[in-house]
């Protein structure tokens, strides 16, 4: 069956895309068909793909909208991935949806129509809890949460998982919080581990394994239109290809999702 895994966190600057577009082209290269979903008006993981949100005719927001099927928007990138992109006109979409009945559930209609063609669905969901968020959370089967490994890194991290509460009481029941991604983190160092043992302990959330971190590679990718794993090898496209590989162990085996045992 396909796996829906939302990546959200409202806290910009988080490396939200840059894990939907790393894992993403991590899961491609083990021979699974990816669909990746742009839910952010500002197009990032769109651009970090390689296409201009400002030349696309049709994107997610005619999607959401019902003025474009789900198969009309669909562009390919060169990391293996099918992208549904978004343009700045998904700004408008969330003010308009907002008026719908049902509006939490415009996503995941329409990804039910093309779901039995890929294996895994991921959704860039935008840096806010707004209904964009909202239809990502009711979509999607899992989530995950990206935090930086920095102070303050998990201010505003209770009221996503208020939220992640709530859409599981209400639009999502089977909504299962899989922990947080640790990312820019600096092995150098005893404060990067301070932050995530003080995020585990405060919320109970698992901490997944392995750590992302720092790399200049990361903004050269996006700058370059591919995702890390494209060119040569480094530590940060290494971390992103074991992650996606304990995810494709956990989806098809049930076998636990490794987690930092040792924060702390």
């Amino acid at each position: 069956m396909t796996k829906v895994l939302a990546v959200a966190n409202q806290k910009g600057g988080v490396a939200k895309t840059t894990t939907v577009a790393s894992v993403g082209a991590a899961l491609a290269a083990l021979d699974r068909s990816v669909l990746v979903v742009d839910l952010d008006p500002q197009g990032c993981l769109t651009f970090s793909l390689g296409h201009d949100p400002d030349h696309l005719e049709v994107s997610v927001h005619e999607v959401l909208l019902g003025e474009a099927e789900v198969v009309d928007a669909l562009v390919d990138t060169e990391d293996g991935v099918t992208l549904l992109p978004a343009t700045i006109d998904l700004a408008g979409a969330e003010a308009l949806l907002l008026m719908r009945p049902g509006r939490e559930y415009a996503l995941k209609r329409a990804i039910a129509t093309v779901a039995e063609d890929y294996d895994v669905v991921l959704l860039d969901c935008p840096p806010s809890l707004g209904v964009l968020t909202l239809n990502g959370l009711t979509a999607a089967d899992e989530v995950v949460v990206p935090l930086q490994c920095e102070t303050l890194a998990h201010r505003g991290v209770g009221q996503l998982l208020r939220t992640v509460r709530e859409v599981q009481q209400i639009t999502n029941p089977g909504l299962e919080l899989l922990g947080v991604i640790p990312t820019l983190y600096d092995s150098r160092t005893t404060h990067s581990r301070d932050v995530l043992a003080d995020v585990a302990d405060r919320y109970e959330l698992p901490v997944l394994s392995p750590p992302i971190p720092r790399t200049v590679r990361f903004a050269e990718a996006t700058a370059s239109g591919v995702s890390v794993l494209s060119g040569r090898k480094n530590k940060g496209s290494d971390a992103y290809r074991e992650l996606a590989d304990n995810l494709v162990q956990f989806w098809q085996h049930s076998a636990p999702l490794a987690t930092l045992e040792a924060v702390g």
